[in-house]
């Protein structure tokens, strides 16, 4: 799971320029139409244009954007301050209209007076000032409802960590849910009870809770003088694995993830994250994923029924088979698959368990004696991963990520191979066309921590073009 607030910036980029562009549209019609030698709107929109202007008010655009991120516009509000919001805003106008008013002086604009600068400054602070405030409510509302919650653990339990955690408590608008605190024993923990939090595990079994709990973010608050090592270790552990963190103190040498500063009341908060974040890039994802498992879904039916048919001439037992898998920061869910093998398959596992043709915690058999005649075929074109365009609509998969793991294999996997489970899992990826069931364990995992550093969506429309040859070939099919 990961943080909303790249998708914010993005959608907020596109309204932010169109808002000013539109403030600047509407003070130059009031502004014209006032003039004593333009009378009406028929004139104004008669009047020509000279190339210089575009040129001008094309350099008037760019200069407005970088003025939105230096300004610090785009900076997280999730857990920040609305009137520091409100103030970046209108340090942007104020800077744009000045801009403006030496645009005038330098290149003789005539149509840039008192008028036009007080209804552009006025209009580009109503609009982005009013649309933060709606943007706010809406997410206010939605959070309050259950939608867009994170679940977060905060390490340590002193004043600062409860002062944090009461904020976060008293705020159920910002989405949060203090799952619990970890911490070693210390004469301070009567007091922290006393609130009534909850102690999950000490330092040391930070890295089984993490096996065993959903957690989105981490709030480190440990003193760092006495601490540092223990601090050091949670945060390699969280990045490794692709859970946020969030700071409340001094930085600390990254190997994979990025950091920004979030403000909570004040409180500068420091956040980490080893995963892409870039929630425009990854709406556009969702929103290619829910498009083509719709169309291929309504163009496979037919196909779907045939196959199930054939599934049910060939042998006994139900047409699809479905197991728990392992998806999103450890979230279960059910994987829909065409069976393949006979009915009960599963309790014939330590018979044949021997034949494991893949190293590590994975169990792969290219001839497996399970397989039914109509499933070694499935098996060798890869119809038998179709069924799972269902879990890709549902949310629970991409067409395009890491391969879904069965709890049983996380449960063996080394602690940075944990980090494969920070994307949702996908039918396809690296793996699907560099061998598929012919890469070892180790270059297996090595290829889904790949894929996560350098995802893209061109990356994402890569390995789709290349999956089809790939099961075309046939190689490396079990």
């Amino acid at each position: 799971m990961f943080s909303k607030r790249q998708l914010l910036i993005r959608a907020n980029k596109i309204f932010d320029i169109t808002a000013m562009a539109f403030a600047f549209a509407i003070a130059s019609i009031i502004t014209a139409i006032q003039n004593t030698s333009i009378t009406g709107f028929s004139e104004f929109f008669s009047t020509r244009i000279k190339i210089q202007n575009f040129i001008i008010v094309g350099l008037l655009f760019i200069s407005w954007q970088l003025m939105f991120r230096l300004l610090g516009v785009y900076r997280s509000h999730r857990i920040g301050s609305r009137s520091q919001e409100t103030f970046d805003l209108l340090k942007v106008t104020t800077v744009a209209t000045s801009l403006l008013l030496a645009a005038s002086f330098i290149f003789n604009i005539t149509l840039i007076d008192k008028t036009f600068l007080i209804t552009f400054w006025g209009i580009s602070s109503l609009i982005l000032v009013s649309s933060r405030i709606i943007i706010h409510l809406i997410l206010k509302k939605a959070r309050l409802r259950g939608l867009n919650t994170r679940q977060m653990v905060i390490i340590g339990t002193g004043e600062r960590a409860q002062k944090f955690a009461k904020k976060i408590s008293r705020s159920p608008e910002l989405g949060y849910h203090i799952v619990g605190f970890v911490d070693n024993q210390w004469k301070g923990l009567e007091k922290f009870f006393s609130y009534g939090w909850k102690l999950l595990s000490d330092l040391n079994g930070f890295q089984e809770l993490l096996k065993r709990e959903v957690i989105d973010e981490v709030v480190i608050s440990l003193p760092v003088k006495s601490y540092y090592d223990k601090i050091d270790t949670i945060i390699k552990i969280c990045e490794e694995q692709g859970i946020i963190i969030r700071f409340l103190s001094d930085l600390f040498d990254l190997e994979i993830a990025k950091s920004y500063i979030d403000h909570l009341d004040g409180i500068p908060v420091l956040t980490l994250h080893s995963v892409p974040v870039d929630q425009w890039r990854l709406l556009a994802k969702r929103g290619i994923d829910v498009a083509l498992s719709s169309i291929l879904l309504t163009l496979l039916l037919l196909f779907f029924m045939v196959v199930s048919l054939l599934i049910k001439i060939d042998s006994r037992g139900p047409v699809f088979f479905i197991q728990e898998r392992v998806g999103l920061n450890k979230r279960r869910f059910k994987l829909v698959k065409f069976r393949t093998m006979v009915e009960n398959a599963e309790k014939f596992i330590e018979e044949v368990e021997k034949f494991n043709e893949v190293p590590g915690p994975v169990f792969k058999i290219k001839n497996d004696p399970r397989l039914t005649r109509v499933g070694r075929w499935l098996r060798k074109t890869s119809i038998d991963e179709l069924p799972q365009l269902i879990n890709v609509l549902k949310g629970e998969m991409s067409l395009v990520g890491p391969r879904p793991p069965i709890p049983s294999e996380v449960e063996q996997y080394e602690r940075e191979d944990r980090r494969r489970l920070s994307m949702k899992p996908g039918i396809t990826c690296l793996w699907q066309i560099k061998g598929r069931s012919n890469i070892p364990f180790e270059e297996w995992m090595e290829l889904d921590k790949e894929y996560i550093d350098n995802w893209s969506l061109w990356l994402d429309l890569k390995i789709l073009a290349k999956t089809i040859p790939a099961i075309i070939r046939g190689s490396g099919a079990a």
